[in-house]
């Protein structure tokens, strides 16, 4: 067995020994707070997967709920990242103007994007509009600064030797200000992600009547605690799911750096 399916199985086995113990420990205590991983998958099951055979058993809070808030994280997500990386290139590589921003950059960012609901909600009322602001607004700033910096990173000798082959325009920004940038940009977009999945929850508890933050804060108004934990587990799913999509993707496009196909080899 290679040494990479042996640290996959050692990391899965500690996995499930965790949730041995989970099960113990819930099972001997008998509190209606924290139901055991049996009464979570039995209520996972009951709300998700006990629709009618024509729609493949999958529930209205699937279709209604989950796939819409999937809908809103990866739109918000993706809007921070078409904005924040061409202008996180552009202010990287100017350093005038980035003196310029800076201030009112870091101003922006100091204030919590969920300190700012309750002002989305006077300005885009309930609704998707004000789910995605939220959603946005705490998800750029990540971003955008990772690339300035990443921007700024690209060394003397690659500079020099873009300027002695009269390297520019187009060319300039997409084969040496992009990939040098890419290790932190993507450190960005890890960070983002997990904000966004934060916020995507947080915009959903206040006036929403979909969602998955809906469905959860119904669940626990409504006493039922082992469906809230439920929506708690399939929200951690979520996380680890879209980190281990966004490694992929990372492994892929970081191929060729030398200092990161290193570390995935060690």
């Amino acid at each position: 067995m290679s040494t990479r399916w042996r640290d996959f199985a050692r990391r899965w086995a500690v996995f499930a020994g965790f949730l041995l113990l989970w099960q113990l420990l819930t099972v001997l205590a008998d509190n209606p707070y924290f139901p055991s991983p049996t009464r979570i998958a039995e209520a996972a099951g009951r709300v998700w997967f006990s629709g009618p055979a024509a729609h493949l058993w999958v529930t209205d809070a699937v279709t209604h709920d989950l796939l819409p808030s999937l809908g809103k994280l990866l739109a918000g997500w993706l809007i921070a990242i078409a904005v924040g990386v061409p202008l996180g290139l552009a202010l990287g590589r100017s350093p005038v103007l980035t003196d310029y921003v800076s201030t009112m950059f870091f101003f922006a960012r100091s204030v919590p994007a969920t300190l700012l609901v309750p002002v989305f909600l006077v300005m885009f009322h309930i609704g998707t509009r004000m789910e995605l602001v939220t959603i946005l607004w705490g998800t750029i700033w990540p971003i955008l600064l990772n690339t300035i910096d990443g921007a700024r990173s690209v060394d003397d000798v690659k500079i020099e030797t873009a300027r002695a082959f009269r390297i520019g325009g187009r060319r300039w920004i997409f084969g040496v200000v992009l990939p040098a940038a890419l290790p932190k940009v993507f450190a960005g977009l890890r960070l983002a992600l997990a904000i966004a999945i934060i916020l995507m929850i947080v915009s959903e508890l206040t006036g929403s009547d979909s969602g998955i933050g809906y469905r959860l804060i119904n669940a626990q108004f409504g006493f039922e605690l082992d469906v809230m934990w439920a929506w708690i587990v399939l929200v951690s799913v979520l996380g680890y799911v879209s980190n281990l999509l966004l490694t992929v993707a990372e492994r892929r496009a970081l191929a060729w750096h030398p200092g990161f196909r290193s570390e995935v080899l060690d």
